[in-house]
């Protein structure tokens, strides 16, 4: 089993690059995915030198192979599609930064979000449809998926160019949320260079079967993501969609911005669902199953750990995650 296991390094986002993998290397990963724009900034990632000198290149892609390690993904989820002046455009432009970044750097995969649109040419914010009974939602959908065709027939001419692959993340608020709804796109645009991100948590949480979204994607599903989700009892009076948010203050240290003004907010005390480390919503028995289906579609698949546990320290939830990815590796 030759499957890549590493880690996205956002969770060590206070740490320098080489703080980063030395850590990463200390739990026995080497594949290595990084930020470089969109919803998040790039600390380990220095796209504009990157991409203006060959020296700086090669200087970064050795700090990656001295350690025996090896970049394989430029992450740089957002919202591309977003009307928001302060948004949509900046992280459409980083998207195709990225990607002529991961040409000269020679990283196969770009991870990245469908993006949602607003509701019509004058709308102001996104809207997101999820149930369209009403026939209007079908009528908003027509003009979203609309959108989205243009921009990623785009993008995924840009891949070509560059010989990359955009793996785009299923991820609710996205027009993209499902496998029915990444293989429309994929269709819609007649793609050879977009497919899946499969990111399980975001599937989980929505009650999907992981392992038969692998099997059914197939070889659409071009890179992974370890991280695992578990329904909660506030899910009994909530469901999994649930709008109990409130709003973080401006002033708040560690908020997390998302566009120019707009940031992250605060998740209710008693949500429907969370975010865990690897083993902890799914025991590690089914991670060996998730593995065995993406090794069954690309056994040299990047498997990147993103952490985003809260009960746990940065490099506490990393060192628990890689254990229990490590060991259902090892069943397999």
């Amino acid at each position: 089993m030759a499957l890549k296991l590493g880690a996205y390094t956002s969770c060590l986002h206070d740490r320098a690059l080489g703080e980063a993998l030395d850590i990463l290397q200390e739990n026995g990963l080497t594949s290595v995915e990084v930020n470089t724009g969109g919803f998040l900034p790039a600390p380990h990632c220095p796209v504009d030198l990157l991409l203006s000198s060959a020296t700086a290149r090669a200087e970064y892609l050795a700090a990656f192979a001295d350690r025996g390690m090896e970049l394989t993904g430029l992450n740089c989820n957002g919202n591309p599609l977003n009307p928001l002046p302060g948004v949509g455009p900046k992280h459409a432009d980083d998207l195709r930064r990225t990607i002529r970044l991961a040409g000269l750097l020679g990283v196969q995969h770009v991870v990245t979000m469908s993006g949602t649109p607003g509701s019509d040419p004058a709308a102001t914010y996104p809207s997101w449809v999820v149930n369209p009974w009403d026939g209007v939602y079908l009528d908003v959908l027509d003009y979203q998926w609309g959108v989205a065709v243009e921009f990623w027939q785009e993008i995924d001419a840009l891949a070509r160019e560059n010989d990359v692959r955009v793996a785009i993340e299923m991820h609710p608020h996205n027009l993209v949320f499902s496998p029915v709804t990444l293989r429309r796109l994929v269709d819609a645009v007649g793609a050879t260079h977009l497919g899946a991100e499969l990111d399980s948590s975001h599937l989980m949480w929505q009650g999907m079967d992981v392992v038969a979204c692998v099997k059914w994607l197939g070889p659409l599903v071009f890179h992974a993501a370890a991280k695992d989700a578990m329904l909660c009892p506030g899910a009994d009076i909530r469901g999994v969609l649930d709008t109990s948010f409130t709003r973080v203050p401006a002033d708040a240290p560690g908020k997390v911005p998302t566009g120019y003004g707009f940031w992250c907010n605060a998740w209710p005390e008693d949500p429907a669902w969370k975010f865990v480390a690897v083993g902890l919503g799914h025991d590690v028995p089914y991670w060996t199953e998730f593995l065995r289906a993406l090794a069954q579609v690309d056994p040299d698949m990047a498997v990147n750990i993103e952490h985003e546990d809260a009960a746990y320290s940065q490099t506490e939830g990393l060192a628990l995650a890689a254990k229990n990815l490590h060991s259902a590796a090892f069943a397999l």
